[in-house]
């Protein structure tokens, strides 16, 4: 079957991409052959994979009619979107979400369930985003939230993490306290460079319209019209999470994010948002989106290490570890063993 789209002038070279990137990606993921000659797409193949790629290219051509730059990332998500059957959801609405723009950059949803977890964001009280690094769940929960305060649903943003070390210790780090701890929260601070005046945003910080603060310094307040974020909520314990949660005030908004397959927690202590995830699942206004390892947005190859760490995973639970006696000598001697 043979089948030809006319585009209009100003779509071809959008749609084509730099160096005809789009193209080679479209030829890649698509069964059908794809030729491009002026402004005229030419597909051929057997009838379902003429009628596939048909929607593909009429969705980019969508959305560079709305003026967005398609990129070979757009490309895969919308093939992606285009070839789940459980998807009703058009691809050029979903990548043409606006959630904020600054110096020319907009902020938008990725992918499919990125978009369906801002929504969530929208019609919830408390969302929590529950996936694999680089999934965009705090960078589009802080642009709901930098949208939020200059829309004036609320009054001011805060921010927090639980300081929870990743095989590092807070003792041998040099300075006080409040010196200790910027570093785990240092990724807000970036998050917020991204969406807002850099100018504005120490005297933000300075008025309390925008906290940036440690997970501990939570406890016994009440928080009224305010957007809250919890990040790296892996790392909190099941009773940190229930007084974090439990900080909500009229007027707010919540969400907290986290990736369960990292936790840091010591000695083997059971995740507050695994704990979190079981016990809230049937209240009303209170939403999980899960994201995976397809809604990973940063270099492709991150994708492929969440996969790969999880089918490693998945493998060496079925493995029992070896079992060594009580004593450290005892251990030591039976390790010993074992490498012999």
């Amino acid at each position: 079957m043979r089948s030809s789209i006319e585009l209009a002038p100003e779509s071809v070279f959008p749609f084509l991409g730099s160096a005809d990137q789009n193209l080679r990606q479209l030829e890649q993921l698509l069964p059908a052959d794809i030729h491009v000659r002026g402004s005229t797409v030419t597909i051929t193949g057997k009838a379902a994979d003429v009628a596939l790629a048909e929607r593909v290219v009429e969705q980019l051509v969508a959305l560079t009619g709305r003026n967005r730059v398609i990129t070979p990332e757009a490309v895969r998500h919308t093939v992606s979107m285009l070839t789940d059957a459980g998807v009703s959801e058009s691809p050029a609405e979903v990548l043409s979400l606006d959630i904020l723009s600054r110096r020319g950059k907009t902020i938008r949803p990725k992918t499919l369930n990125q978009k369906r977890y801002v929504d969530a964001i929208d019609v919830n009280t408390i969302v929590f985003g529950i996936g694999p690094a680089g999934t965009g769940k705090t960078y589009l929960a802080m642009a709901k939230a930098v949208q939020a305060l200059q829309t004036k649903q609320v009054t001011r943003i805060i921010l927090t993490r639980p300081a929870v070390e990743a095989g590092e210790r807070l003792g041998f780090l040099p300075g006080t306290l409040n010196d200790k701890i910027d570093p785990y929260l240092r990724p807000l601070y970036d998050a917020l460079h991204d969406m807002m005046d850099p100018e504005a945003i120490p005297k933000l910080l300075a008025s309390g319209v925008i906290e940036v603060a440690p997970l501990a310094y939570m406890r016994g307040r009440s928080l009224n019209d305010s957007f809250i974020i919890l990040d790296e909520a892996q790392n909190t314990t099941a009773e940190q999470m229930k007084m974090f949660l439990t900080r909500l005030g009229f007027g707010s908004k919540m969400v907290v994010t986290g990736d369960i397959s990292q936790v840091d927690l010591p000695n083997g202590q059971r995740s507050g948002l695994r704990a979190a995830s079981e016990i809230l699942t049937d209240i009303d206004d209170i939403h999980f989106s899960e994201l995976t390892s397809s809604d990973v947005v940063r270099h492709r190859l991150v994708s492929d290490i969440v996969d790969a760490y999880d089918r490693f995973e998945s493998e060496t639970r079925a493995v029992p570890a070896p079992h060594y006696p009580g004593n450290r000598a005892q251990r030591r001697a039976a390790g010993r063993a074992d490498r012999r």
